[in-house]
């Protein structure tokens, strides 16, 4: 009760929490998707990452910040492209090497027929000091939405990451860097066409593997939040809430 006492106020005031936060490619809750922004299109993010509870050893997590700026980087329909970086603040001694970046290119949805999924493979949180902030998550992903008649069950999500095994470790420090991720998400048109659900799996005891809940509301064409859950894979890491401020231009 008061794990979820702790959510219903985070979601009031603010938004996006974890221990190590992730560069803002295009996602879902946590990790990438396969979709990019738009040619000659930006994307800008604020988060902010708030513990609601201490880590199992009694330390108390870091509030991190992150700002981050997306850019479309290719004209085709067939053959999409993003890249962008993150600056971000909160994690002490490594506040000297703010700066992660990340980039993708994916083929969308539907693209050579209708069952042709949507493909994917890129990088993110690309950091700029060797053994400190360089995680460099690689991975593939494929998506595609199902459709029974005219019901739509979502889409589903599945690919395979890996990263700097020294620095994506388990909980007794052994080296924990690569599986898989998944996500199913969907927008809720009974309700609105600017509520979005998702869930996400993401493997590994890093720092990177959560299994998370969340939605999204759409304010306007171009402004949107994103509410999330997390429930870390490592149980030495306090369960987060998250909450991100979406702008698209």
């Amino acid at each position: 009760m008061k794990r979820f006492l702790s959510l219903g106020i985070a979601l009031i005031f603010s938004f996006w929490n974890l221990e190590f936060s992730h560069a803002t490619a295009s996602t879902h809750i946590w990790a990438p998707s396969t979709d990019t922004q738009d040619w000659g299109t930006g994307h800008i993010t604020a988060d902010t990452y708030v513990p609601i509870e201490r880590n199992r050893d009694g330390s108390r997590a870091r509030t991190i910040t992150d700002e981050g700026l997306e850019f479309g980087m290719l004209p085709f329909k067939k053959l999409r492209a993003e890249a962008g970086f993150d600056f971000k603040t909160g994690y002490g001694d490594l506040d000297s090497w703010p700066m992660f970046f990340n980039g993708k290119f994916a083929i969308p949805e539907d693209s050579y027929g209708p069952y042709f999924p949507a493909v994917a493979a890129g990088v993110y949180d690309v950091g700029t000091r060797a053994a400190r902030t360089n995680y460099n998550i690689a991975y593939v992903k494929t998506a595609k939405t199902i459709k029974v008649k005219d019901l739509n069950l979502g889409r589903f999500s599945i690919g395979y990451f890996w990263g700097n095994n020294e620095l994506l470790l388990d909980k007794d420090g052994r080296r924990d860097n690569e599986g898989i991720f998944w996500a199913w998400e969907r927008t809720m048109t009974e309700i609105s066409d600017k509520l979005w659900v998702c869930t996400e799996y993401q493997a590994t005891e890093s720092v990177y593997g959560a299994f998370n809940l969340g939605f999204s509301v759409q304010f306007t064409k171009d402004i949107s939040t994103i509410v999330g859950y997390q429930f870390y894979n490592n149980k030495n890491f306090a369960d987060t809430y998250t909450v991100q401020l979406d702008i698209n231009y």
